[in-house]
């Protein structure tokens, strides 16, 4: 097969869609290396932090947010010669010309619509009819984002295949030297909690801060490092701490580099990871795969991802959330088996079987195979 891949995507802007392309385009060359795999570029090299695998490129010189992708990835195709086309975004060309396969992730502002607009929904639910109507297979991340698939756009199970992801290889327990090295680059407190995710308010870091006063209340020396993307949009949990007098107890880090990422988890008590909703939750499996013991929602694909190895809490209830936060970071025995239990749980999900998947969609794309199934 030739199959092209937009990986347009891979830039700083579309953090969780690039990692996604990466590690999917370098597990399809091990797990198929008869595959004639390339690469759809914005330009011959993308910026940002990470980094495509050495695989044949294409150019063409069209944001996937703009309206001249309609013509140009249609068009760039056309000379490929290419049999598939995998696009990972639904911004995508609407009439690709060829059998498309499509990835959708996650249904944020139809889940959460009282953080959007009525147009950003209506634009975001037109886009994403245009683009499953384009596709011949669908690939999605977990059962969950299947169900959600299913009842906001009422689509053929058939043409769905879910392919959870994987935690990258360099995810896994840290040496002390490495932990102690991101420490001091980021200035982080000897024993901290660790939340590692955008500030959007979906991710519900706001009832995080809420629920730390009563942390702090039973464990005085407990601390919080929230780390990640902050968007300005959304300021409330940052203006809350301040309201709460929780300058001394909660560190707001920023970003991260990527190969900080796994020093950051590994020299965690505990991973806290309170979103509403997620498409998969893929920070929980890295904090796994580094050791570290996790709380986590107990809504949406999050017990697939997390399955028996983590505490799972309403992410609603604060102090639920409080009392699970205590509970962990006061009990070493119980860090210790959640440590055992993430490990043993981040090792079932590989990017190889998520590969294997997504093989298998091309192949119905093309009607080589028979129908795909959700599960």
């Amino acid at each position: 097969m030739r199959v092209i891949m937009d990986a347009r995507t891979v830039s700083d802007r579309f953090p969780g869609i690039g990692r996604y392309v990466v590690s999917l385009a370098g597990a399809l060359r091990t797990v198929a290396p008869e595959l004639s795999l390339t690469l759809l570029c914005e330009g011959q090299e993308p910026a940002g932090r990470l980094a495509l695998p050495d695989l044949p490129r294409i150019a063409c010189p069209a944001s996937p947010s703009g309206l001249r992708q309609q013509w140009k990835v249609r068009s760039a195709l056309r000379q490929s010669e290419a049999e598939v086309y995998h696009s990972p975004f639904y911004r995508m060309p609407y009439l690709p010309g060829i059998p498309t396969v499509l990835t959708v992730y996650d249904f944020i502002p139809l889940v959460c619509p009282a953080d959007y607009t009525a147009g950003q929904r209506l634009i975001y639910r037109a886009a994403h009819a245009l683009a499953l109507r384009a596709a011949r297979a669908v690939v999605t991340i977990s059962r969950a984002s299947a169900a959600d698939l299913a009842r906001f756009f009422r689509i053929d199970p058939e043409r769905v295949m879910v392919t959870p992801l994987a935690a990258a290889p360099h995810f896994r327990p840290q040496a002390p030297a490495a932990i102690s090295a991101a420490s001091r680059k980021y200035r982080l407190p000897q024993d901290y909690a660790l939340f590692l995710a955008s500030n959007k308010p979906h991710k519900n870091l706001f009832r995080l801060i809420e629920s730390w006063p009563e942390v702090v209340r039973r464990l005085p020396e407990a601390r919080l490092v929230v780390a990640g993307h902050w968007d300005p949009r959304y300021e409330r949990p940052r203006a809350r701490a301040a309201e709460l007098g929780l300058e001394g107890s909660v560190h707001f880090a920023g970003p991260v580099a990527e190969e900080d990422l796994p020093a950051l988890y590994g020299g965690a008590a505990a991973f806290i990871f309170p979103s509403v909703y997620e498409g998969f939750g893929l920070p929980v499996l890295e904090a796994m795969a580094c050791g570290t013991p996790v709380i986590c929602s107990n809504t949406s694909s999050l017990p697939e991802v997390a399955g028996h190895a983590a505490l799972l809490i309403d992410p609603t209830n604060t102090p639920a959330l409080a009392a699970a936060i205590c509970r962990l970071l006061s009990d070493a025995d119980l860090r210790a088996g959640l440590r055992s239990r993430s490990l043993a749980q981040a090792a079932t999900f590989s990017w190889e079987r998520t590969a294997l998947g997504t093989l298998a969609a091309y192949r119905a794309a093309l009607g080589q195979a028979g129908h795909l199934t959700p599960g």
